[in-house]
């Protein structure tokens, strides 16, 4: 039995958890609004609300700047979503997704230090999600996109860049992008091989695949091919929207046209981003000590004991397998590098810094069944906000602020 197999089996049988607990948890939902100083004296309330508080606001009034130091807003991350596109679930609305929208709040507080707000909207016209962001813009320092449906994440996205002088990302594009980057990077390493040169095959072009093809470019990985629903994103299809278009341009360099059995046949790394179940068959057509990445959650393309049949790494987004690529590797150190630095954009440059943070805490202790750090390794925040300012302060001043 190979180790990473064994290493599967051994992680799939540990920690049960039952709906009790899961629905327990949730009860109140999992957020609140925690004091940093006690108001237990007439004193304390003098000081933190009237007439104390006006000195404060007077002081903001003169100098919009100083709302940085004296409010919570410059450490302050609005998750943002309307709820069409929320993990495996699809499109359930912005009540079903608050639930998921607290937990990624939890997440910013525990592994980043910063504080996070979920806004659900009950619309999915993008000019009414980007004007009531704008509005309330004073309010936050940052916007994590969250669940957003392709292609309108593209549009959300784009606009709000151009909108607000605050970092806006939307996660499952780019946060996805960062820890496969990171991930790739490790399994490169593990293996011997060139990450330029490998051959991959994304399957997926929603948002989470567009990134990821587009930031492993960045790295320098010529040979990408992409799949959608329909088949090869090539330049002779004519069904394809603008976003798809023009990846089409820029990947697929042999050429291949048809499904994933023709595109998969003879790959370094397969990247499922797609949901859809991908054939014991077709992963056996794959380069020999091929990297499997079967992301989709919460059931992946192929079961991992399967892949590892024929793959010499396999990972997936969830926590009873070995390889977990979780976002929570790199969102809570992104923007907290971000705020941190001033930033006023998260550019390429600082999603690549995060990457190669990520995979430096790695370190010795890359494997077959360790190409990435745990979750739940402390360090990881740390290394990737640290990574992230450094990037930022390297930029220009339509980057960082100042």
């Amino acid at each position: 039995m190979s180790e990473l197999l064994e290493s599967i089996q051994t992680q799939a049988v540990n920690g049960v958890i039952t709906d009790a607990e899961i629905f327990e948890a949730h009860v109140g939902g999992k957020l609140s609004v925690g004091l940093r100083s006690p108001l237990d004296t007439q004193r304390a309330l003098s000081i933190a609300y009237t007439p104390g508080v006006a000195q404060v606001s007077r002081a903001i009034a003169a100098d919009h700047a100083q709302a940085a130091r004296y409010t919570w807003a410059n450490r302050l991350v609005a998750v943002v979503s309307d709820g069409s596109a929320v993990l495996g679930l699809g499109d359930i609305g912005p009540s079903a997704s608050l639930p998921v929208m607290e937990g990624k709040c939890a997440l910013f507080q525990a592994y980043g230090g910063l504080n996070a707000i979920p806004i659900v909207l009950d619309t999915k016209d993008p000019d009414a999600i980007v004007e009531t962001l704008v509005r309330l813009r004073p309010t936050f320092g940052a916007v994590n996109l969250e669940d957003i449906s392709a292609p309108r994440c593209f549009e959300i996205e784009r606009r709000l860049i151009e909108a607000l002088d605050c970092p806006v990302m939307h996660d499952d594009q780019h946060g996805t992008a960062i820890v496969v980057l990171s991930a790739l990077m490790g399994a490169s390493k593990v293996l011997g091989r060139d990450m330029g040169s490998l051959k991959v095959v994304v399957s997926g072009a929603g948002a989470a695949g567009v990134a990821c093809a587009n930031l492993l470019m960045v790295m320098g990985v010529s040979d990408i091919t992409v799949l959608d629903s329909r088949g090869v994103l090539h330049t002779g299809r004519d069904d394809m929207n603008d976003v798809k278009v023009a990846l089409a341009r820029r990947t697929n360099p042999a050429g291949v046209t048809g499904s994933l059995a023709e595109a998969i046949r003879g790959a370094d790394v397969f990247l499922g981003l797609s949901g859809g179940v991908v054939p014991e068959e077709m992963i056996a057509t794959m380069a020999p000590d091929g990297i499997v990445f079967a992301l989709s959650n919460p059931d992946p393309e192929i079961h991992p004991q399967i892949a590892a049949r024929y793959a010499a790494v396999v990972a997936t987004g969830r926590s009873d397998f070995p390889n977990q690529i979780n976002n929570v590797l790199a969102f809570p150190g992104v923007f907290r590098g971000a705020l941190e630095a001033g930033a006023r954009r998260i550019t390429e440059k600082m999603m690549v810094a995060a990457a190669e943070a990520i995979f430096s805490v790695a370190g010795a202790d890359l494997a077959l069944d360790r190409i990435v750090p745990s979750p739940l390794d402390t360090r990881v925040g740390e290394a990737v906000a640290k990574a992230v300012a450094l990037a930022t302060e390297a930029s220009d001043t339509s980057v960082a602020g100042g």
